[in-house]
């Protein structure tokens, strides 16, 4: 959990021209910006998650692991009959 003055300095080196990348991975919703009484989406602050690229994850269920499996297969020529693909499913 980062405090405001972390963020301050996430958004001060995201405007370095060596600007690096950054990832955040959090499950936060709406919730208080560590020492503020500022509520926001994920514990960040609106300015800095206006910058961000957001990129919600999702477990596989199993036709995609199915999928998966067959695409890999087929790139390492691999002959796989479908019930062994539902078996490794």
């Amino acid at each position: 959990m980062l405090d405001i003055e972390c963020f301050t300095f996430l958004n001060r080196a995201l405007e370095s021209t060596l600007a690096p990348i950054v990832i955040l991975a959090t499950n936060r919703g709406m919730c208080t910006i560590k020492d503020t009484d500022i509520v926001s989406p994920h514990g960040i602050p609106i300015d800095l998650l206006d910058r961000l690229l957001i990129v919600r994850t999702t477990p596989y269920n199993l036709e995609d692991v199915i999928k998966i499996l067959a695409i890999r297969a087929s790139t390492e020529n691999i002959k796989l009959s479908s019930e062994a693909l539902a078996a490794l499913g």
